[in-house]
């Protein structure tokens, strides 16, 4: 089994994290193929940059050549699965609808503690999207920028562990959601300060992927993600969209 692995910025050494995170979690036999997109913003902390990496996760996709058995969108409250569903009929996982998910197998609340203030919205949008936002009992803000993450980790542990012991005090939530693919790597570390479980998108992405190749489900092209329909698309010449 091949699953891709795309990293929503260009940052090659968040791709590499991503991809090294995402290895734990996969069964022998698992090949985890880890993707960067070819542009875009070096991190993803808006909406411009959020839309403008949905595109360069698609294309980064469709400009693959080998067969592939899934497809995981590592970022956190990010745009694109919906187009990747339509141009691909593999299942496709996006960690943020993984995370939240695997959370409310663990206990009645969850809370996700992210990066910046500003995405916020974006994960609580992409929450009530998927149907997931009920049991939410809070998204928090660490204050950390992404690339803050990787340069000082001790210090981004401090702070992504003190709001997820606010988000289990004060908003009553019984498991913590890493909310953004740079934290892949800090669950443990997170679990000690806290005592609820923490939930890694990434390993989480894997494992349901996995699940999904071994029942033998696909993409349905019922409806939703039938494929685009054939026609010109002016100034632009994307790789051809394999199905």
């Amino acid at each position: 089994m091949r699953i891709l692995v795309v990293n929503v910025n260009t940052s090659a050494s968040i791709t590499e994290s991503i991809a090294a995170q995402a290895a734990t979690a996969a069964r022998p036999g698992t090949e985890i193929v880890a993707l960067t997109p070819a542009f875009g913003a070096e991190s993803v902390e808006g909406n411009y940059e959020s839309h403008l990496a949905a595109i360069a996760v698609m294309e980064a996709v469709r400009a693959y050549r080998e067969p592939f058995d899934a497809i995981i969108q590592a970022g956190y409250g990010e745009h694109g699965r919906e187009g990747l569903q339509e141009l691909f009929d593999v299942p496709v996982v996006d960690i943020t609808e993984a995370a939240a998910s695997t959370a409310q197998f663990l206990g009645r609340t969850y809370s996700v503690v992210t990066s910046l203030d500003r995405t916020v919205p974006l994960i609580e949008d992409r929450l009530t999207a998927a149907g997931l936002a009920a049991r939410c009992a809070s998204v928090r803000a660490s204050g950390l920028a992404v690339l803050d993450i990787e340069r000082d980790l001790r210090a981004a542990v401090d702070a992504i562990a003190e709001q997820a012991v606010r988000a289990v005090d004060d908003d009553r939530a019984e498991v913590i959601c890493l909310g953004c693919g740079g934290m892949s790597g800090l669950g443990e570390r997170v679990r000690e300060r806290t005592g609820a479980p923490v939930v890694d998108g990434v390993t989480a992405a894997v494992t349901i992927a996995e699940s999904l190749v071994h029942l033998g489900l696909r993409t349905s092209k019922v409806r939703t993600y039938a494929p685009p329909r054939p026609k010109a698309i002016i100034n632009w010449d994307p790789p051809r969209a394999r199905g």
